[in-house]
């Protein structure tokens, strides 16, 4: 009882010297609490906020098309230690950015609303992402809880504290005071900014008195106390009660546990620094910034741990601040398992004898002893300010390190389990802060470490340490306080920036504060970015002196003696010299470096995150000033003054041809035991080997085109593959790559200009030519390099015979020449257009079968691994089949079954186990069976499997659950049937996959889409089971921890069937099957891609909408887009063709401003690179309806015509390039397009017949208009686009639950045949179709759902030539019959079997040959029209509630199909009516009936309802 009389007395003690210092602020006194705040927001708000819910829900308008404008305040003003809660309602994924929230002195009464918080004044505090700002500038960078993290659902707060402290609250815990000295009246402000478009306020009331307590608690102890308690227990698993403890510094619980402590506070509970630190140490920023004092007179001393020790698999990771270019030596970290509290600090960490493992350099140190010298390929002496390392103990022991986020492997395999990180400010490291948050390499991550240790110096000397006792001497480059009215200057000078970035784009011109000498390199990082506007940095040099300059809003507004490299293009007093000079400085991100130098012989050269991008002028005069433009999306950048991670100017070298790169991890001497191929050390003069001797790059590439030959690091195995992947490649050169191998050693080899120079022991393919010593010994070879793109495969290999192989995109080439000698390294010549290339996973020994096998000779593609598959298959398989990829890939090699294949291991709970179709077999019928099984492959005897079962629905000796088709099977027995989509629609590019759930039920998952439970009760230890059976002959896994997409091209729909390999393509031009084309991702700014960059939408505005394709258009290859349009704008889209890669394209506002190589389309005329060439053609594109499809076609002759809902309005242009990609512009009404991929659309109603262009007739013309006739026809669009019948039967289709595959994706195939559609569409009530033509009656009266067709050539004679006619089922046929795609005798109607009548010798029934009397035939019944085929007994009724209006209605269903002539018998009507059933169709000829199997084809799903 005392002690609970005691803790109220102490509670209500707090609360009394609350009111009294609340008093002593504001001056009044009050006798109790005051009323209770509302919590309520202003009425007053941004103008985008729209309030609800009694004023306590903010949403942001338009959040799709707007970031901004979305600032909400308090009612009232805060009241003391109030937390002002805010819940996160709804996000959205369109932007970057989330939540802000803060306070403000401002009264909302009289604010004038700026867009966002950042650009309040006037006494605010906000914080933003992980940042504090106070009037729009920052004053804490790291802070709290990143709020951009923040998830719907949580809650944020804010809080004067009655000290005049902010306080951040996040989910109820208190992040610490981000601010002091705040002003007693103050109103909480909520910005609805970016991704958070809606918020609730929860709460306007103090903490919990426990936290509160505590808090205040924590911050009574400013100073460091005089001596550390030893309370650290890890073992003991007590709770201590905080609060009653004399000594409360946040640090002074000695690194507890998790949950030691009551309150669990984030301020306890994160990793900060220990008060107790190395002499020289000063702490800041509530313990996470450490700083060494006397930087330039002391070196060490500068030893600080963490507060608690470490968890597993918990991120210890600081940023370095500050550096000093005085000592040797640099920063040091690692763990040790020395407390804190009872550490005699020694000078360096590396001094301490025991418990500690540290990374100095590149190396390991343990207890101060070397124990691996090279650990990795970063040394922390070379890292920058600005460069994250980071660490972490692994659950298993092992510690691993961090540099700049990229994990450099296991640096000591046990760890103890108590540790505590330690940072050693040693040498050149004199500032560092603990980083919390890890998911910032946007914002923060530098390349310039990564690319300088990947790519290495190559002979250039590093410049010698400074001796000069102070580093800020006036000889650094800094920025002049001179500068542009929306720029500041901070960081002692180094670092420029836009404040307020969001509201203004120019106005941010900075120049260094003294002239450039000659060959001195002026660098910049970019720090910030903001993705509002277009255009980035622009940097340069100028002659104008900054005291004196007026600055210009932008600096290429100056017209005189400046030179600067705007975008990829560089300009002289504001006029472009240079058009596409090198990398895009549109395109860079923060963290990317841009740099500039002016060189001894006049010549300015600029570098893109340390890459030189050769000469950009000449004669520029020696005294110039470096300039920068903070312009567009660039808000801040920072000096870099190191000089060491740039690559040597392009007359640096002087070595001579044979250049070492030294930092290479393959210039070890005699590194070649190793089995992993690499590029050996040696190279050419402009070559670069990077990423641990994996890839390869030419330097200065738009300057130098040769002397960029590398070699492999051994010689080549008999029937080992080395594969390279192109990478990077400019326009700028003729010729591209050569390939080859040569039996001369790299360390005899003298680097010729191109390897074809060589005139002994070298066979190289250039082009598509084979040479030998540098003749041409053969021509025409089955590739040509010359053509090949970024992305393409090359690959070489001897084999056992000395035959070398070429192998593109892992196809084989066949023998290229024979009689090689044994010892023969690969060669590459990165010549030309081909810059940069990488060795790809799938170098090294081809499966021994396929050395010996045939299987070559069938040139199935051998696609790399995807990085990081968790899954293999397993050795023991069924006898036809060969395992290839380290067990990622399987191929039947003979017949149709003993395909057989398993997981390698067994299925965890919820595991996937996916692969994709790589390959079909059409002579063959069925498809690849997928399961589950308990059967374990070990226990199997050795391969060949010759006793497995040859399919696995024979596979019954132990448990399998397996999907055949669209049944599920148990041991072989039917447990299910129509489950999902058939597997036997599978083609080349569908993922199939399996799951076994954590409720024991099996799952397929069809294209990432799970189908559902297949089965229950599946047993815990099971191996996945495919069965490579029928068309299905390879698989390759894509199960992956990170799912990365490594095809170049987006696999198709689960039912966008493609035409086999093996079949003649016998269809005229206009029927080929095309290449699938997708949407690019660079594209203009206001363009937004979606539906696997098939659509592309423009977001805002009326411009900024150019987008172009990915792949290139083939010749005869047909390219079209259908569109909606938005009436609110003036003019549409236009489109064209571009001769030139997109990939690094600039793209301007509109079209009409490219003005190299391109053919334009717009409204009826043609222009060529901005000049009209053609008035008058085709339609006039601004006046196309919505819906409209319009085409692309370059034909043999390389002209371009335009194609509208599938006509030909003729040559547009002529001399058209190739490769040329087609664009679209999205301007004014025109806001989003889809590429029509569907190749094969439901075949029309009312126009009737889809033909090759010959066959036009005057039937062809509906109201004046010509339909469609080529080969892919437009969509019919459906005027009456709200009809209520069409949406009633589309509802009761919904309720059918059939599969979406099985119909067209494109609505607008859909027809209604309601009598108001069409009407409107003027449909004439009978049309003719087929050779010979027939007539067929539309449906009217029905509503039409098109079917998917699959694109093959006897469909497209089935569209031309076949006749149409109609069946009618019933509802519980449907599935069935979908799942064959043909009608099935027996199954269809309800009168789909019939006995055969034997009516004589004329009769249309007559007994087939040999038949016995009254044998039942299976027919199907048909006719050409639905009053026939929809009459009850053929089409049963059934009654259905309409889920809408909750009316019960009476519906029935029949399929339109497509007949084969001569397939099917003319008779009469069978149902005994004597009136005339369709004044076009006699009762005796309007029945059809067929026996054929495969003489219909679906394309159209009929319902009508009552």
């Amino acid at each position: 009882m005392q002690r609970g009389s005691l803790g109220m007395f102490k509670c209500f003690m707090f609360d009394i010297n609350d009111v009294l210092l609340s008093t002593a602020v504001s001056g009044v006194v009050n006798t109790g609490r005051p009323l209770k705040m509302a919590a309520e927001l202003h009425p007053r708000s941004g103008k985008l906020i729209g309030l609800s819910n009694s004023n306590r829900t903010a949403r942001r308008n338009q959040p799709v098309q707007e970031f901004n404008h979305g600032l909400v305040l308090s009612k009232e003003p805060l009241r003391d230690r109030d937390v002002f809660t805010v819940r996160i309602d709804k996000k959205v994924n369109s932007w970057s950015g989330s939540i802000e929230i803060g306070v403000t002195a401002l009264d909302p009464a009289t604010l004038d609303f700026p867009s966002s918080a950042t650009g309040l004044k006037g006494g605010s505090w906000i914080v933003s992402g992980c940042s504090v700002l106070r009037d729009g500038r920052s004053v804490l960078e790291e802070y709290g809880r990143d709020l951009d993290q923040l998830a719907e659902g949580d809650r944020v707060g804010i809080q004067r504290s009655s000290r005049g402290e902010l306080h951040l609250w996040v989910n109820g815990q208190d992040c610490g005071a981000a601010a002091s000295g705040l002003p007693p009246k103050l109103w909480a402000v909520v910005d609805l900014y970016g991704k958070c478009t809606q918020v609730t306020v929860v709460s306007c009331e103090p903490p919990p008195p426990s936290a509160e307590r505590e808090r205040e608690t924590i911050d009574c102890s400013h100073n460091r106390p005089d001596k550390f308690p030893n309370n650290l227990e890890p073992d003991t698993g007590k709770k201590i009660l905080y609060g009653g403890n004399a000594n409360n510094s946040p640090a002074s619980n000695g690194g507890l546990g998790p949950g030691a402590l009551t309150g669990g506070m984030t301020t306890n509970d994160a990793l900060l620094f220990h008060e107790k630190c190395g002499t020289l140490i000063k702490l800041s920023n509530n313990n996470k910034t450490a700083e060494r004092r006397r930087p330039l007179d002391e070196f060490n001393n500068g030893v600080v741990m963490t507060n608690r020790p470490l968890r597993h698999n918990e991120m210890f990771e600081i940023r370095i601040d500050k550096l000093v270019d005085k000592w040797s030596g640099s920063i040091e970290i690692g763990v040790t398992t020395h407390n804190p509290n009872n550490l005699d600090y020694p000078a360096t960490m590396t001094n301490l004898r025991s418990g500690t493992i540290m990374m100095s350099g590149c190396g390991i140190l343990t207890n101060g002893k070397g124990t691996r010298r090279e650990y990795c390929e970063f040394s922390l002496d070379e890292l920058q300010e600005g460069d994250h390392i980071g660490l972490m103990r692994k659950a298993s022991g092992a510690l691993h390190f961090y540099i700049n986020g990229i994990d450099q492997g296991v640096a000591a395999a046990q760890t103890p389990g108590v540790v505590y990180g330690v940072v050693d400010l040693y040498g050149m490291a004199v500032k560092v802060t603990i980083v919390h948050n890890h998911n910032h390499s946007d914002r923060l991550r530098r390349n310039n470490a990564i690319m300088r240790a990947l790519s290495p110096d190559v002979g250039r000397p590093r410049p010698s340490l400074s001796l000069t006792p102070d580093p800020e001497g006036p000889d650094r480059l800094l920025f002049h306080p001179n500068c542009g009215q929306k720029a500041a200057i901070i960081s002692d000078g180094r670092t420029a920036l836009r404040p307020h970035a969001t509201d203004d784009f120019n106005h941010g011109v900075v120049l260094s504060s003294r002239p450039l000498r000659s060959n001195e390199v002026f660098q910049v990082r970019i720090d910030k970015m903001v993705d509002k506007w277009a255009g980035s940095i622009e940097i340069g040099v100028t002659t104008h002196n900054p005291a004196y300059l007026q600055l210009p809003s932008t600096m290429t507004n100056l017209r005189s003696g400046t030179w600067m490299m705007t975008g990829n293009g560089v300009m002289h007093n504001g006029t472009t010299i240079l058009d596409e000079y090198g990398h895009n400085l549109d395109r860079l991100k923060a963290g990317d470096t841009v740099g500039v130098v002016r060189k001894e012989d006049g010549s300015l050269h600029f570098f893109v995150n340390g890459v030189a991008q050769g000469p950009a002028a000449w004669n520029v005069p020696p005294s110039v000033y470096a300039v920068v433009d903070l312009y567009g999306q660039a808000a801040q950048a920072t000096i870099m003054d190191d000089m060491v991670d740039l690559p040597p100017l392009p007359e640096d070298s002087s070595e001579g041809p044979m250049v070492m790169s030294p930092g290479s991890p393959c210039s070890v001497g005699g590194a070649t035991t190793t089995s992993d191929l690499r590029f050996h050390q040696l190279h050419g003069t402009n070559a670069v080997i990077t990423n641990g001797g994996r890839t390869a790059l030419r330097q200065n590439c738009r300057s130098e085109f040769n002397d960029a030959i590398v070699i492999s690091n051994r010689c080549l195995r008999d029937g080992e593959l080395f594969e390279i992947v192109i990478q990077k490649m400019v326009d700028r050169w003729s010729g591209s790559i050569e390939a080859g191998v040569t039996a001369i050693r790299p360390e005899e080899l003298e680097f010729p200009n191109t390897m074809t120079d060589i005139d002994y022991d070298t066979w190289m393919l250039s082009g598509t030519a084979i040479m030998q010593d540098g003749n041409t010994m053969r021509n025409n070879y089955g590739c040509d390099l010359d053509s090949l793109t970024t992305g393409s495969r090359i690959g070489m290999m001897r084999s056992a015979s000395g035959d070398l192989h070429y192998y593109i995109n892992g196809v084989d080439q066949g023998v290229a020449c024979s009689g090689l000698p044994p010892e023969v390294y690969a060669v590459i010549d990165l010549y030309g257009q081909c810059v940069q290339v990488s060795i790809t996973s799938s170098s090294g020994p081809l499966d021994n079968s396929l050395c010996t096998s045939n299987i070559t000779e069938k040139s199935f593609p051998i696609h790399s691994p995807v990085a990081g598959v968790a899954h293999r298959l397993h050795s023991k398989h069924g006898k036809n089949v060969v395992l290839l990829g380290e067990g990622c890939q399987a191929v039947r090699v003979g017949g149709y079954a003993h395909g057989i294949v398993f997981s390698a291991k067994e299925l965890k709970a919820d595991e996937l186990f996916e692969v994709r179709i790589d390959e079909v077999d059409e002579q063959w019928c069925g498809s690849l069976h997928i399961g589950l099984t308990t059967l374990a492959p070990p226990e199997l005897p050795s391969c060949p499997l010759s006793g497995l079962s040859p399919s696995l629905p024979h596979l019954r000796t132990k448990v399998t659950w397996l999907l055949c088709g669209s049944e599920v099977l148990r041991n072989g027995v039917l447990q299910r049937q129509n489950y999902g989509c058939s597997l036997d629609r599978l083609t080349v590019g569908n993922r199939v996959g399996v799951k076994r759930c954590s409720d024991d039920t099996m799952h397929i998952f069809i294209d990432g889409e799970d189908m559902g439970p297949a089965a229950t009760a599946v047993a815990k230890n099971v191996f996945a089971v495919l069965d490579l059976y029928g068309r299905i002959t390879a698989v390759s896994i894509v199960s992956s921890s990170l799912m990365e997409e490594v095809e170049s091209i987006k696999a198709p729909s689960l039912s966008s069937d493609s035409c086999s390999e093996g079949e003649e393509d016998i269809t005229p031009p206009c029927a080929l099957v095309p290449t699938i084309m997708a949407f690019l991702e660079n594209h203009g700014k206001n363009i937004q891609l979606s539906n696997q960059n098939l659509t592309a939408a423009r977001v805002s505005s009326y411009n900024q909408g150019l987008l172009v394709t990915a792949q290139p258009l083939a010749r005869q290859q047909l390219f079209q887009v259908i569109d909606r349009l938005n009436p609110s704008w003036t003019s549409s889209l236009s489109l064209g063709v571009i001769g030139h890669s997109p990939d690094r394209l600039n793209f301007p506002s509109t079209a009409c401003c490219l003005k190299r190589s391109t053919w334009l389309l717009q409204r009826d005329s043609v222009f060529h690179n901005s000049l009209k060439i053609c008035e008058n053609y085709g339609p006039n594109l601004d006046t196309c309806p919505e819906g409209t499809v319009l085409g692309l076609l370059v034909d043999t002759n390389s002209c371009l015509h335009l194609y509208v809902n599938g006509m030909d309005q003729g040559v547009a242009a002529q001399d058209i390039p190739s490769p040329c990609y087609p664009f679209i512009d999205l301007y004014g009404q025109c806001e989003q397009v889809t590429i029509v991929t569907n190749n094969v659309p439901a075949v029309g109603g009312e126009s009737g017949e889809t033909r090759c262009q010959g066959d036009m007739e005057k039937a062809d013309m509906v109201d004046g208009i010509k339909e469609s006739v080529c080969w892919t026809p437009p969509p019919e669009v459906n005027p009456n686009k709200t009809c209520e019948y069409q949406a009633l039967c589309s509802r009761f289709k919904d309720l059918l639950t059939l599969p979406d595959g099985y119909f067209s994706e494109d609505a607008k195939y859909n027809l209604c045949y309601c009598e108001s559609c069409h009407k409107l569409r003027g449909d004439e009530a009978y049309y003719k179709r087929g050779e010979p033509p027939r007539d067929y009656a539309l449906p009217f009266g029905w509503c039409r759902f098109a079917l998917r067709i699959k694109p093959h050539c006897e469909v497209s004679n089935a569209l031309k030539k076949w006749h149409i006619a109609y069946h009618g089922t019933s509802v519980g046929a449907l599935r069935r019959t979908l799942d064959h795609s043909q009608l099935l005798p027996g199954t269809s109607s309800v009168f789909s079997v019939s006995p055969v009548k034997v009516e004589g010798p004329n009769g249309y029934s007559e007994p087939e040959e040999n038949m016995s009397p009254g044998r039942e035939v299976p027919r199907v019944r048909l006719s050409p029209t639905m009053r026939y085929s929809g009459l009850e007994i053929f089409a049963p009724k059934v009654q259905f509630r309409d889920p809408r209006s909750h009316r019960c209605h009476q519906a029935q269903v029949g399929f339109q199909v497509c007949v084969r002539p001569g397939s099917y018998k003319v008779g009469p009507q069978t149902l005994g009516h004597s009136e005339p059933l369709d004044p076009r169709f006699s009762n005796s000829e309007i029945e059809w009936i067929t026996k054929e199997q495969g003489g219909t084809l679906l394309y159209g799903l009929l319902v009508r309802i009552e």
